[in-house]
């Protein structure tokens, strides 16, 4: 089955700048595996040295993270997508009101 993958911008350099891959799998994760064989550099950008995918990222099926769901064995409909979405930290902490 046919799955479309969004690509977030901080992972395109890995993907040719594609902004989007198509796949085959019938769940996310043969889908993401299939995804890591066409492209093998991203490998360590979504999987931790013990197979894991990566704490910071979030993946999305039918715009519901699928770790509320079935995780990697999340079912993927034929023409489906999967969105890969890195959690973003950092930056400063100002006060809005009150002291500096």
């Amino acid at each position: 089955m046919a799955i479309v993958i969004r690509i977030p911008t901080a992972l395109r350099a890995f993907t040719d700048r594609q902004t989007e891959v198509s796949v085959e799998g019938s769940d996310v994760g043969e889908a993401l595996e299939a995804f890591v064989a066409a492209y093998p550099d991203i490998r360590p950008h979504l999987y931790d040295e013990n197979g894991a995918l990566r704490s910071f990222l979030n993946v999305y099926v039918r715009e519901t993270n699928i770790n509320t769901l079935e995780g990697l064995a999340t079912s993927v409909e034929d023409g489906g997508t999967i969105m890969l979405v890195p959690a973003i930290a950092g930056g400063n902490f100002r006060p809005v009101f009150g002291g500096e």
